[in-house]
């Protein structure tokens, strides 16, 4: 009687029904957090990411399925894509456009960093002519917006065309985005010259309040007319900056910029995280979008440094190159990035306001090639 007692009580533990997928799994969401507090990568995001991993992999505990506390939060906020477009309202609300309306022509390196987007695109599909790997159009159009190092379009984008490779595309986005000072540097230095990193750039002209009230109303109508599939993203965007710039709805720019956001941060993290089960992330295609995401990003780091070297020869050396990497819309760790990247060359050469135009024009830019994909796949 007590060891038919005994059998179904250890049966129903957790260690008689933990398999090595979901211990590697903890694993992967102890290493997140590792990452996020030790190394200080991306730690808003990873924590949570890397904590719902390991809850998600808990034997028999189904927190995350359809009728646990992760799925709940996974259904209401991912599935519906709320939470990307309120995370999309708090960067609006927490992003000075004054660089970008200063200097307009920064919007060609923001479009120029974006190339890595529709390369890997047709890498993605490349893939398929090797055994295991399926992708179809939808998921290679997913796996292709990691390249824009932009982690809420790419949780949108995969939640409306990829839901089940959403783990691995989030994971890879923000692990990249968290790399941006590893992973760009080189790039950088490879494709300019002392010379071109030398070049001190003209101090920006006084952008007035009136045209940062204006410039989001002139995006969103743009957007409107042209790619009405970008509009949530650029939508919310403008909006959370309208509700920044126009300085009578200080407590709404506030909440933007503090509450809302943090509390949706921690969400989507417990949400994506929630996909990182063992029997969801452990196959061949994870390191195929792993492969595919730093690729990627790599091939925007590079064409936008290299547009920044056709405008230095265009506007006769008074163009930095650098700022060109910094088109990934990584906000703002792209734009220190290259202001670090310009100090090691010349201690005088201050490029971070300089950067963050073509900086928000990225974060614009993987919004309307996320759009452009949408409304080209998503149908």
């Amino acid at each position: 009687m007590i060891e038919i007692g005994i059998q179904p009580l250890w049966q129903s533990t957790g260690l008689a029904n933990m398999g090595w997928g979901q211990l590697l799994m903890m694993g992967v969401g102890c290493l997140l957090i590792y990452l996020a507090v030790v190394k200080k990568f991306e730690p808003l995001l990873l924590v949570p990411i890397g904590f719902g991993a390991i809850l998600s992999n808990i034997p028999l505990a189904g927190i995350s399925g359809p009728d646990g506390i992760l799925g709940y939060i996974y259904h209401v906020g991912i599935e519906t894509g709320v939470f990307p477009l309120l995370i999309f309202m708090g960067v609006g609300a927490l992003t000075d456009f004054g660089a970008l309306i200063a200097m307009p022509w920064t919007l060609l390196l923001g479009a120029a960093a974006q190339f890595g987007i529709f390369v890997t695109l047709l890498g993605a599909l490349a893939l398929n002519f090797i055994p295991g790997f399926e992708f179809s159009l939808a998921d290679a159009s997913a796996i292709a917006i990691i390249g824009g190092a932009d982690g809420p379009t790419a949780i949108f984008l995969a939640s409306r065309l990829s839901p089940d490779l959403l783990g691995a595309i989030a994971v890879a986005a923000y692990s990249y985005m968290a790399l941006v000072p590893i992973i760009q540097p080189p790039i950088m230095r490879l494709l300019t010259t002392n010379k071109e990193r030398n070049v001190e750039m003209q101090q920006l002209r006084h952008v007035t309040k009136l045209e940062k009230v204006l410039f989001p109303f002139a995006v969103l109508f743009l957007c409107a007319i042209f790619l009405p599939s970008a509009a949530p993203l650029i939508g919310m965007l403008t909006f959370g900056n309208l509700l920044r710039e126009c300085g009578v709805v200080e407590r709404l720019s506030h909440a933007s910029q503090n509450e809302i956001i943090n509390v949706v941060t921690i969400f989507l993290g417990l949400a994506v995280g929630s996909k990182l089960s063992a029997d969801k992330f452990l196959t061949v295609e994870t390191l195929g979008i792993l492969a595919l995401g730093a690729v990627a990003f790599c091939i925007g780091t590079a064409t936008g440094v290299i547009m920044g070297k056709i405008m230095y020869r265009v506007t006769g050396g008074k163009v930095n190159p650098l700022i060109g990497a910094a088109g990934v819309s990584a906000v703002p760790m792209a734009a220190r990035v290259v202001n670090k990247v310009g100090l090691e060359s010349n201690h005088h050469n201050f490029l971070l306001m300089h950067a963050m135009g073509p900086n928000v024009a990225g974060v614009i830019g993987s919004a309307v090639a996320a759009g452009i994909l949408l409304a080209l796949v998503g149908h």
